[in-house]
């Protein structure tokens, strides 16, 4: 039994469990277009990142949202009618995750056709991000590309974009799919256009050098080619790789920046559609 001087309004703020699950379902709501992005991006949707590190950061990177940004009422989230708009925001954010996925393909594309030429294409292991079996030269590239990226502070940059799409696309609106078709083709187009720019010098090089071994195996044939071109080609590979790395540097930063000028098009595209 309660003492007789116990208060029953101690003035303790507090919630109602109606209410709790209220802004419970919209914070999950709002959490699904920044954890399609992070399930889809480079670097986030790396096999390396653990997925309750995913969740959890899904779960913070939400907060500045939730706070700022007018979700549909709990009436439109447990009706019927929140299947188009959660179908919507996941749309949203994979569509900004593959797009940036796209582009940063240029690496893995340029360290393959540089290790074809080289003749290094079956040097091959398991790629830790993807999980899929690539050239050593690819990977090499791949991994170049993300600690650019990481270093230049893009993975910030690009979770900034994120939650200032909810500014430009309110939650809970139609979606336009026309931008995000558009945004898809210029990241392919520009995916090969960039692997070719990045790959070039290399190959150029390469491909002068398996040119003079073959004038020198024609003109000496008890030259192997094995023993004396394979290693020659290597060795220069090897050169080429280490001395084009501050240009190689400088190349992934302006295909990372690229993308984000992409994604970024492709929201402001969306949201004056909406218009």
């Amino acid at each position: 039994m309660l003492p007789p001087a116990f208060n029953y309004d101690s003035g303790i703020p507090g919630l109602e469990l109606a209410e709790v699950i209220s802004y419970t379902l919209q914070y999950m709501f709002a959490m699904l277009r920044i954890g399609a992005f992070i399930i889809s991006a480079p670097f986030f949707a790396a096999r390396y990142v653990v997925l309750p590190v995913r969740i959890m950061a899904t779960v913070i990177l939400t907060l500045p949202v939730v706070n700022t940004i007018q979700m549909p009422p709990v009436e439109d989230l447990v009706a019927l009618t929140a299947v188009p708009m959660i179908l919507t925001e996941l749309t949203i954010g994979l569509a900004a995750g593959l797009v940036m996925a796209i582009i940063f393909g240029t690496a893995s594309v340029a360290g393959d056709r540089i290790a074809a030429t080289a003749g290094l294409g079956f040097a091959a292991q398991i790629d830790p991000a993807s999980g899929t079996s690539v050239p050593v030269v690819s990977q090499i590239f791949s991994l170049f590309m993300l600690a650019t990226f990481v270093a230049v502070d893009g993975h910030l940059i690009a979770l900034r974009l994120m939650i200032e799409s909810y500014t430009l696309l309110p939650p809970g609106g139609p979606l336009v799919t026309g931008p995000m078709l558009e945004a898809g083709a210029e990241a392919a187009s520009m995916m090969f256009n960039f692997s070719v720019q990045l790959m070039m010098p290399v190959v150029s090089v390469l491909l002068l050098v398996n040119v003079l071994i073959g004038v020198i195996t024609r003109s000496a044939p008890q030259m192997n080619i094995f023993s004396f071109g394979f290693p020659m080609t290597l060795t220069m590979t090897v050169v080429l790789l280490f001395f084009s790395a501050p240009v190689l540097g400088k190349a992934c930063e302006w295909v990372m920046g690229a993308s984000l000028e992409l994604i970024e098009h492709m929201f402001r595209e969306m949201a004056n559609g909406r218009g």
